[in-house]
């Protein structure tokens, strides 16, 4: 189970902590935890008298500590969240003395995103002993298909490969918007298995004509593939912009550099130093087959050429971003 999971466990069997402070660069764990907390410690009668949201821009340390030592009224505990507590930064080793002897009958809880504590400083190692100390770091773009897939399975839904790769390419690496389209499919997905027909369907990605296929055209060196999938692309500019794909292509042929670099390609290592899901270890070994590093080099001299032009820089006349991407497909597959 992971971190997030763990503590959530604990709080609905009611496992709760004195003092919560929930730190880093992934809001999308720090927001799950604290509204579990919000939602599960408190029953809605106790609340009205016994929880406060405060925002860390709108008050200090002295006032918060004051609220922590209160006693709850007509409840076993008193719950009080600090969201944006960011921006107590400066005055926050205020809290150490309170956090040596943390209220029993509070669960306080600070919202720490986008900075961290030093945990080998006193106050870390304070909150580590007398409550719970979490950093949540951003995930890797490789590890963003197995924690939607891991997602899925504890909402009781199955995905098809293809869709957890069909999802992280059009969703990116936005946790909070991936889990609300995870739940948009749960209730879609009668039987609870999500094909790439119902991501296309309720996520606006079509199944065969975006980058995750594209690029999988190039690296096999399908060039009608490749050409009708860009074809598509310039009629839905919109949905497709010519810079993510560019970027992609740019990734994939610096990937390929990088394999023919390689003395260890084993699964596992050409995955860890490409940055890639084990799941295209194949599909790059492939792609480096078709594309010899002279060729690779070159290639990453026309993504760059085709950037410049998209900007207007070089470009004749009045040039399209479909026209431009098939200026560079035709380069490509003549290499």
């Amino acid at each position: 189970m992971s971190q997030p999971n763990s503590i959530i466990k604990d709080i609905k069997n009611k496992k709760i902590a004195p003092l919560y402070f929930l730190s880093g660069d992934e809001a999308f764990f720090i927001d799950q935890i604290s509204k579990t907390i919000e939602n599960e410690v408190l029953t809605d009668d106790e609340k009205g008298f016994n929880q406060s949201i405060i925002y860390g821009n709108d008050t200090d340390m002295s006032a918060i500590i004051g609220l922590a030592k209160q006693f709850p009224m007509g409840a076993e505990r008193q719950v009080i969240i600090v969201k944006e507590a960011q921006h107590l930064s400066r005055s926050i080793d205020q809290l150490e003395s309170y956090a040596e002897n943390p209220q029993p009958s509070t669960v306080l809880v600070f919202n720490y995103k986008g900075k961290t504590l030093d945990k080998r400083k006193k106050l870390g190692k304070t909150l580590q002993k007398n409550g719970i100390l979490l950093e949540f770091k951003k995930l890797y773009e490789n590890q963003i298909p197995d924690w939607i897939e891991t997602t899925a399975k504890e909402m009781g839904l199955a995905l098809e490969t293809k869709s957890k790769f069909m999802m992280t390419e059009f969703l990116g690496s936005d946790l909070g918007r991936i889990y609300n389209e995870l739940q948009k499919l749960k209730i879609v997905a009668e039987d609870g298995k999500i094909t790439p027909e119902i991501v296309e369907k309720n996520i606006g990605i079509s199944k065969d004509y975006n980058n995750f296929e594209l690029r999988n055209a190039i690296e096999t060196r399908n060039a009608p593939k490749a050409f009708q999938i860009i074809k598509y692309f310039s009629q839905n500019p919109k949905d497709n912009p010519l810079v993510v794909t560019l970027s992609i292509l740019y990734q994939t042929f610096s990937n390929i550099i990088i394999f023919h670099s390689l003395t260890d390609k084993s699964q596992g290592n050409i995955a860890k130093e490409l940055g890639v899901h084990p799941f295209f270890v194949k599909d790059a070994t492939v792609a480096a087959k078709n594309y010899p590093l002279k060729k690779a080099t070159r290639i990453i001299s026309l993504l760059r050429e085709t950037d410049v032009k998209s900007k207007g820089v070089g470009a004749t006349g009045n040039t399209s971003q479909g026209d431009l991407l098939q200026e560079l497909l035709f380069k490509i597959f003549i290499q």
